[in-house]
């Protein structure tokens, strides 16, 4: 991931504190090509759910043959999934990044999440 791109999730999570921020991305073979921002629908410092109209697009790039990632934040929490993230998972085949603003520098973690095992994934950050 392109060090803009991982900037953006920060300055994301940042923005939306306290709430968890939430929005997805598109890549192909393991290259994030585009970040983009949706609007938390539950407007929460405690979860996220993506707006009807965001899960439509990430749907429509999935058809596409795009790999997909979900981000949110964890504004006072460690980039690791709650057991809330892991029991809402209803798309195995994506990635989830999540950017946590709890320690003196934000980390961004990102991992797969299938059948209730997690699985971390790499993240490498260029430029």
């Amino acid at each position: 991931m392109a060090r803009a791109m991982r900037d953006e999730l920060v300055a994301h999570a940042r923005e939306e504190a306290p709430n968890e921020c939430c929005g997805y991305m598109r890549a192909k073979a393991g290259v994030v090509e585009e970040v983009v921002r949706a609007e938390n629908a539950r407007n929460s410092p405690y979860g996220y759910e993506l707006t009807f109209e965001s899960l439509r697009a990430v749907n429509e790039l999935d058809d596409e043959g795009w790999e997909v990632g979900i981000y949110h934040s964890h504004p006072r929490s460690p980039a690791e999934p709650s057991q809330t993230d892991i029991n809402l998972v209803h798309y195995p085949h994506w990635t989830y990044v999540i950017v946590s603003l709890a320690g003196e520098e934000p980390s961004v973690r990102a991992w797969t999440i299938a059948d209730g095992r997690v699985e971390e994934q790499d993240v490498v950050v260029e430029g």
